[in-house]
């Protein structure tokens, strides 16, 4: 095995699902900015998720559309002037 491949920092880290806001705890090297205060009274860095297990539709059974960085306002607004000719015909 090749030796000084992996990362050394790692840290307790809290991430944390938007959509519903299930929280979970784990060792990670990730950088973030934003940090949370865990249950246990401690501050620790926070990553957020736009989903988790506890919201993607293969482990809850539940459909659900998830347009959290508004791409099909963004696909609407683009192509508004094609759709209103295509209207007017």
């Amino acid at each position: 095995m090749k030796k000084d491949i992996h990362p050394k920092n790692y840290r307790l880290v809290v991430f944390k699902d938007m959509s519903n806001d299930y929280m979970f705890m784990s060792r990670s090297t990730i950088n973030t900015k934003d940090t949370i205060t865990w249950e246990d009274g401690n501050e620790y860095p926070l990553v957020k998720l736009e989903i988790s297990s506890a919201s993607h539709p293969f482990y809850t059974g539940k459909m659900k559309l998830v347009d959290s960085a508004g791409r099909v306002d963004k696909f609407n607004n683009k192509y508004k002037k094609f759709l209103e000719k295509k209207e007017a015909k």
